[in-house]
């Protein structure tokens, strides 16, 4: 399912439903249709689903940094008069709502955060040296995967094209290189917003000791497993990750 991209002032988002936003980050080469399941599961349910579109590839590369696009979602929850919002991130989408909310805790109600960068970013943006060869790329977009079949032709062209676009390629490099001199590790204790952290057994690229990690830092955290999941719940286990997310708004009387 497809929807209509909203253009207003420097943004673009998808919004979908009414009620408390849950703020959708996506990640370095995701899609905003890696949430579609989300979208539409949680707009039926008493929520306003947004998915604004990161400036990853458009902002100057002085400001291609994890807090520059902190500072973008800021602007984009004032421009929309929000006053309370969910936040809710995969991979460098996590990465942005954990450093938004160290700079602006004062509209985040509560975090959700699965496969997030962080505390190890050793993958990010690292062998692209054979970027031209289509087999090589296919094989680390499925590698982001627990079932290599999750990764369609879709999802390899588009980071296929990504990563051989030589303008793309150097800002994946530079926030590669911010979200290690980002990393959160000092912060996160001092973040006390409930957050709840969904996370793959079999995820490679932010591994589970990585998640454990996370629970033990953030003070008021919840943190729940997905098997045979890679770095992407949302989009290998729809309907589970669903599941935990909304049993655990439930919980927190979200």
């Amino acid at each position: 399912m497809r929807h209509s991209l909203k253009k207003e002032a420097d943004y673009s988002y998808i919004e979908v439903g009414e009620g408390t936003p849950i703020i959708v980050l996506h990640g370095l080469m995701g899609g905003l249709s890696n949430f579609n399941s989300v979208t539409k599961h949680f707009s039926k349910i008493g929520y306003k689903v947004v998915i604004p579109e990161l400036p990853i590839y458009t902002m100057s590369l002085l400001k291609t940094n994890v807090r520059s696009f902190a500072k973008y979602l800021h602007n984009f929850i004032e421009h929309k008069g929000y006053q309370e919002v969910i936040l809710l991130g995969n991979s460098l989408g996590g990465h942005i709502g954990l450093y938004h909310t160290k700079l602006f805790p004062e509209k985040v109600k509560a975090l959700i955060i699965t496969g997030s960068s962080g505390l190890y970013e050793s993958a990010m943006g690292g062998g692209y040296t054979k970027r031209s060869d289509y087999e090589v790329i296919k094989k680390k977009a499925q590698d982001v995967f627990y079932d290599p079949e999750v990764a369609t032709k879709e999802i390899v062209d588009e980071v296929y094209a990504t990563v051989n676009d030589r303008n793309k390629l150097v800002k994946t490099l530079a926030i590669a290189k911010s979200a290690i001199r980002h990393n959160m590790a000092k912060d996160l204790p001092k973040i006390h917003i409930p957050t709840c952290i969904i996370w793959g057994k079999n995820d490679t690229v932010t591994p589970p000791d990585v998640a454990e990690e996370f629970h033990s830092l953030l003070q008021d955290s919840d943190l729940y497993w997905i098997d045979k999941c890679g770095h992407a719940a949302m989009m290998e286990h729809p309907e589970e990750f669903n599941n935990i997310l909304e049993s655990w708004l439930k919980k927190r009387n979200l």
